[in-house]
């Protein structure tokens, strides 16, 4: 791929997708990003493919909020995110997680299978196998870059929660173990991480961790939150599994999420020594990540939605 403008395609609009877009129009790259509010349909091989016609890459950097229908929701989108990667020659970009390599013990690293026993979990390993298949056939280019629980503005999960419990002065409510390790992916540095690896052909083809400060307890990442926004370190309160069990009763979003329990009950931390190499790429220091993480919110900078 050359250094030429060029344009990008991103399916999604979340914090990723939003730190791609940045990215690539500071870079001077064309970028169009598609939406459903923004009136089209990914999950449609023709909307899509009518959005993405003329580009380089096309970036899955999509996030279904219905955490609980994603077995329905993904297989569609994943198949025509393929189909029109195929049809256009772009390359396809994939922003993933770290569900599919399941409970593991030790570092998560890329050599690892993906042997996920969550349902959300399976239905990302099974992208990514379908994704790799098409690749080894020929019939287009792949990457997927692996992230873990996001920190950066804009990210909902976790430390998003932590620092709304900081900002209202209530108790910090975690699922898990407050003192286990954790690694935590910066936004920004996962739209680094995926742009570098669309334009290497030699990463395609395969999964990349993206680059990670050294892992940080709950409790350490609420006390840093707190002492970066001036304002005292709330009570921490975990949330135990049977808690989670009882709460999922009536909600699904609560029921699915008891499948990633596993993920803050021991330490869950990735191993990022092959992208640090191969791409060149530390991550956003950690004192700037918390800084930025709480400050106050600022329009969202995506404003060209297909």
């Amino acid at each position: 791929m050359n250094d030429s403008p060029q344009l990008h395609v991103i399916v999604g609009a979340g914090p990723v997708g939003a730190a791609l877009a940045r990215q690539l129009t500071a870079a001077g790259h064309q970028v169009r990003v598609v939406t459903r509010s923004g009136g089209t349909d990914a999950s449609d091989p023709a909307a899509l493919g009518a959005a993405a016609s003329g580009a380089a890459v096309l970036y899955n950097a999509a996030n279904p909020s219905d955490y609980h229908r994603w077995q329905e929701i993904w297989p569609p989108l994943a198949a025509s995110l393929l189909a029109v990667a195929e049809q256009s020659g772009a390359v396809l970009a994939t922003v993933g997680n770290l569900y599919p390599y399941g409970p593991v013990d030790g570092l998560l690293s890329e050599d690892l299978p993906d042997a996920a026993t969550y349902p959300n979990g399976r239905v990302r390993a099974q992208m990514w196998a379908d994704a790799l298949a098409a690749h080894q056939a020929g019939r287009l280019r792949t990457v997927e870059v692996r992230a873990s629980d996001y920190l950066g503005v804009g990210a909902h999960s976790h430390p998003g929660e932590a620092t709304r419990a900081v900002q209202r002065g209530s108790a910090a409510r975690i699922i898990g173990a407050p003192d286990q390790p954790h690694t935590w992916t910066s936004t920004e540095d996962t739209a680094r991480t995926l742009i570098a690896a669309a334009a290497d052909p030699t990463a395609h083809g395969r999964t990349w961790i993206v680059p990670s400060n050294a892992a940080r307890t709950q409790r350490e990442l609420v006390t840093d939150l707190a002492t970066a926004a001036g304002r005292p370190v709330p009570a921490i309160k975990p949330v135990s599994r049977g808690l989670l069990r009882l709460i999922g009763v009536v909600s699904p979003m609560m029921r699915t999420l008891l499948g990633t329990y596993y993920q803050f009950d021991r330490p869950f931390v990735v191993d990022d020594r092959a992208a640090r190499s191969h791409f060149g790429i530390e991550p956003t220091a950690w004192a700037t990540l918390i800084a930025a993480q709480v400050e106050p919110p600022v329009a969202n900078e995506v404003t060209t939605p297909a």
